[in-house]
């Protein structure tokens, strides 16, 4: 008897938690339809959206990459037409399974299944009133950090006159573009030092000799000697040095206590970074071409590198990234995501930022693109003196201007 009445109320009470948004004649929320389309942005921005039969209309972004459009339309679209879109964990496996012999481990099909994840999310949000960071968990902070990647003369290029884009690459005008970061607010500059020296030499060797050294010190230099305790200062090496010269660079930049070096070396080989940060006296990051956890997983439990730059419409969206935190701070490592999206995959990392406590700071790859900001449907601008406040509004806690993004749309 007593088993009976314990297995009632428990049926009795599991009923009542059951908070799944329903309409008034009782069925869950369903999904409608899913689709794409393109802002021609300094990176093609792939933005994702989620309908609802509630009228609630989920955004996300997938990173810029070829294919995304047919996986979404043609496979993941008649996969979740249907569903639950608050059910986002069992959803975001169930796109991995029928994806599972078209590369849902990596690569492509994990991007696609990315940007319908950050979609269900702000979806999941606006359902059940309330913003992505509270549905993971709470905040830990009221904002976020963000860094300005200054990119390197090649992005100054556009800026320069006719016949000086050579001059682009020196040192002074790197100084120059990281003063101008600081006096927009951000604490942390990075710059790219993979650039031409005005030298040839052949790059596929991954091998650079001592007066290739020497320019990519001297970049260093000016930047610190411009700005100074203004603000820290990092460096990007897009894995295109080998392990011999990628340590003699790292001994050369000792001196400079830079914030981190990033990506010295090609990402597939975990031994090969960890031997280098044992042979170095550097904070080495890397990670943004690994993909989920299982991804991460060496890099972390073999501590190859002090920070993690996972890129949330990349490896694997929003849930993902935050496992990959969570198991990073079981061995004291950061997150530092990568990011060079529109202000959606922008707002979906800052909310990861907002729920963990090994966060330092996201990128900000746009300060080129002018309009930007105009792209959100608010008052104020979405980044301020390098802080994100961590939006209070259901979902993801922004909204586009699709004017402005039909302004810009790629066709």
């Amino acid at each position: 008897m007593y088993e009976d009445f314990a297995s009632k109320l428990a049926a009795t009470m599991w009923a009542d938690f059951d908070e799944t948004p329903r309409r008034a004649d009782g069925p869950p929320a369903e999904i409608t339809d899913l689709n794409t389309l393109v802002i021609d942005g300094n990176f093609p921005w792939t933005i994702v959206t989620v309908e609802t039969d509630e009228g609630v209309t989920g955004i996300g972004e997938a990173y810029p990459s070829p294919g995304v459009h047919e996986i979404i339309t043609d496979y993941l679209r008649p996969v979740l037409v249907g569903e639950n879109p608050t059910d986002v964990e069992r959803l975001y496996n169930l796109m991995r399974e029928s994806l599972s012999g078209r590369g849902s481990q990596e690569g492509v099909g994990t991007i696609a299944i990315s940007g319908v994840e950050l979609a269900l999310w702000d979806a999941t949000g606006k359902l059940l009133d309330q913003p992505v960071y509270q549905l993971l968990g709470g905040k830990v902070r009221e904002e976020v950090a963000v860094y300005a990647d200054c990119h390197a003369g090649e992005a100054m290029v556009e800026s320069a006159e006719e016949g000086q884009e050579e001059e682009t690459y020196e040192p002074e005008a790197y100084a120059q573009a990281a003063r101008a970061a600081v006096e927009d607010g951000f604490d942390i500059v990075k710059f790219d030092l993979d650039v031409p020296s005005g030298r040839e030499i052949d790059t596929l060797s991954r091998h650079f000799d001592p007066p290739e050294i020497d320019h990519k010190e001297r970049v260093v230099a000016a930047v610190m000697e411009e700005i100074g305790d203004d603000a820290e200062i990092a460096v990007d090496l897009h894995w295109n040095f080998s392990p011999e010269t990628a340590e003699r660079l790292c001994r050369a930049l000792e001196p400079y206590d830079l914030a981190w070096i990033e990506d010295p070396l090609p990402p597939e080989n975990t031994d090969a970074m960890q031997e280098l940060k044992r042979r170095v006296d550097a904070t080495i990051l890397t990670g943004e071409n690994r993909y989920g956890r299982h991804g991460f997983r060496d890099l972390i439990e073999d501590q190859a590198v002090d920070f993690l730059a996972p890129d949330v419409p990349k490896t694997g969206g929003i849930a993902e990234t935050k496992k990959i935190a969570d198991m990073a701070e079981a061995y004291y490592q950061a997150l530092v995501p990568h990011n060079i999206g529109s202000p959606v995959a922008t707002a979906a990392t800052a909310h990861i930022g907002a729920t963990v406590p090994n966060f330092v700071a996201l990128e900000y790859h746009a300060r080129e693109v002018s309009w930007w900001e105009d792209l959100l449907a608010r008052e104020t601008d979405f980044i301020q003196n390098g802080r994100i406040q961590i939006p209070d509004s259901p979902g993801l806690g922004i909204e586009l201007d699709w004017d402005v993004v039909e302004q810009h749309r790629k066709e």
